[in-house]
């Protein structure tokens, strides 16, 4: 697999550079230089597959020769021992549960993939990996747990303080081992870019082999792709099939999209945020204007620089009436996320987390215009959004056990602020 830099375009490089690199020089992301087109015999056979065996069937089309079949399989196995849930939630509404790996969030399947590659590239080489990695909330957790106890490699994670929930600070902070967290006094957008800074900065990488577990590493999007694949392989329905994608730094949506251009027969996408609405209202002016973040209900989608709306420009050839073909956008403010939560419940009974929430209500919003059917991602459990999904809905909703016996676990993290020779200090003091 050859991929391209998105900041230029001549730039190319092979998988295992970019997935131990993260970020091509001038802070530009790795795209691939191509992607399979898949036919009909494709779309017929996948229906008889599991989920790691359509993984892997989607995975060797993709990555090609730069993995072995036998490392890639056994990768896949490790990464995706659980499920996929393609939920009923309404008669025209499916909500795809993404939150059943073991940090309960969708991430899981990118880090636990990530995990298994780079210790792959990693097994050979005696200097320790140094992953960096900022979190808006569920990043962070599915890293720790992905990369927790893997050999060769560390993790340090940066998160904002105060704008995570408890839980999800928990999973961050709690763990050890070979897992550091950075509690950041300032906001996601201040994290990534002391993230993205670290990795131009010649001293850091004179002692370091650093890397990225955010969004902005390819081997997180190519496996998040695979789960929209699973959707069609469960979906029963006919005619229109449209997806609301939640979003924050864009992965999601540009994995999504990445699959759309596979051959993958998604009418349509739905990019879902809150009032960090910078590519909405892209899509609606044709003006891209980054900004700070807003804090909101929906932390994980508080993001005011989305890392992949060039990698979204990139696979539309920077054409914005191309983007809009295949896009729309939708926001939502913390008021209107909680009275779709509130009114799913008591229609159907189903909680949704805040994400979700914002999914759930831009798609339900677009089907009453286009009509046609489709699906939300959910992307997180309820429960690490405790207190807001408990007052949205009036009463107590049940907290898995894995995330219960983390509300004891003593919490340590290291603070600083959110400039960028301070963090600079701290690395080069371990």
């Amino acid at each position: 697999m050859l991929l391209y830099s998105t900041s230029d375009s001549g730039y190319h490089r092979s998988l295992e550079h970019c997935v131990m690199q993260s970020m091509a020089p001038g802070k530009g992301l790795y795209m691939p230089m191509s992607l399979p087109k898949l036919d009909e015999k494709f779309f017929r056979e996948m229906k008889q597959l599991s989920f790691p065996e359509l993984a892997l069937t989607l995975a060797k089309s993709m990555i090609g020769a730069g993995v072995d079949d036998t490392t890639l399989k056994a990768i896949i196995d490790r990464a995706f021992d659980f499920p996929v849930v393609l939920q009923p939630v309404s008669s025209s509404i499916d909500s795809l549960e993404l939150w059943h790996g073991p940090s309960l969030a969708f991430k899981d399947f990118g880090a636990r993939f990530m995990a298994g590659l780079m210790s792959h590239y990693n097994q050979n080489n005696d200097q320790k990996l140094t992953i960096l990695v900022a979190t808006s909330g569920d990043t962070g957790g599915a890293v720790a747990y992905g990369f927790l106890g893997v050999p060769g490699i560390e993790v340090i994670i940066l998160y904002p303080s105060g704008k995570v929930s408890e839980l999800q600070e928990k999973q961050l902070t709690t763990l050890g081992q070979n897992i550091t967290a950075c509690e950041i006094q300032g906001s996601f957008d201040d994290c990534q870019s002391l993230v993205k800074e670290a990795f131009t900065d010649a001293d850091l990488n004179q002692k370091y082999r650093l890397s990225s577990a955010n969004s902005i590493n390819i081997a997180r999007l190519i496996p998040q792709s695979f789960y929209y694949f699973e959707a069609y392989r469960q979906w029963t329905g006919s005619g229109k099939w449209v997806c609301s994608v939640p979003s924050g730094n864009f992965g999601n949506l540009t994995a999504g999209l990445m699959a759309k251009q596979m051959g993958l027969p998604i009418h349509h996408f739905v990019a879902a945020t809150n009032v960090n609405k910078v590519v909405p209202d892209y899509l609606e002016s044709g003006e891209y204007e980054p900004r700070a973040s807003v804090s909101t209900l929906s932390n994980a989608m508080d993001v005011g620089q989305p890392s992949n709306f060039v990698r979204m420009m990139a696979l539309y050839q920077q054409s914005w009436l191309s983007l809009k073909a295949d896009l729309s956008g939708f926001w939502a403010t913390d008021e209107e996320t909680k009275v779709e939560m509130k009114r799913v419940f008591d229609n159907s009974g189903y909680v949704l987390d805040p994400h979700g929430a914002i999914g759930h209500l831009a798609l339900r919003k677009y089907l009453e215009t286009h009509g046609g059917s489709g699906f939300f991602l959910e992307t997180a459990h309820p429960a690490k959004f405790l207190d807001t999904v408990e007052a949205a809905l009036g009463q107590t909703i049940e907290i898995p056990e894995r995330l219960a016996q983390l509300k004891d676990r003593k919490k340590e993290a290291v603070g600083l602020g959110s400039e960028f020779g301070p963090f600079k200090d701290f690395l080069l003091s371990r």
